[in-house]
């Protein structure tokens, strides 16, 4: 089944609800924490937890070659893809690095922030 992109979405689209229900739990109980705090340790926490699960996958993967597809594709993109995006970013700015590529992933985390940062801005002003 998920040989098919049919199958493929859906595994992904369960992994995304998945990531997605445990990203708003645990970022609004992390916050709750720090109720009076204005700093975002909720989101912050998602993606710190996200970047360290999809280290670990990364190099689950990388070592023992024989996951599922179908697995790999329901925890990478469903679950973390669900989770936190950021997680993704982080990854890719490292292999990139790790590939010599230095240039590349510097160029990947300057643009990610800067170019996500003027896209939020942007969208403000034409909403306000």
């Amino acid at each position: 089944m998920h040989g098919t992109f049919a199958g493929q979405l859906l595994l992904v689209g369960m992994g995304g609800f998945i990531g997605s229900s445990l990203r708003y739990a645990l970022s609004i109980g992390v916050q709750r924490l720090a109720p009076t705090s204005f700093f975002p340790y909720g989101t912050m926490t998602v993606n710190v937890m996200g970047c360290f699960c999809i280290g670990l996958l990364a190099g689950l993967i990388e070592s023992r070659q024989s996951l599922d597809p179908g697995l790999v594709l329901f925890l990478m993109v469903g679950v973390l893809g669900g989770f936190t995006t950021f997680s993704t970013y982080a990854l890719e700015s490292l292999v990139l690095a790790e590939s010599g590529m230095l240039l590349k992933a510097l160029a990947n985390t300057a643009l990610q922030v800067v170019v996500g940062l003027f896209a939020a801005w942007v969208g403000l002003l034409i909403t306000r």
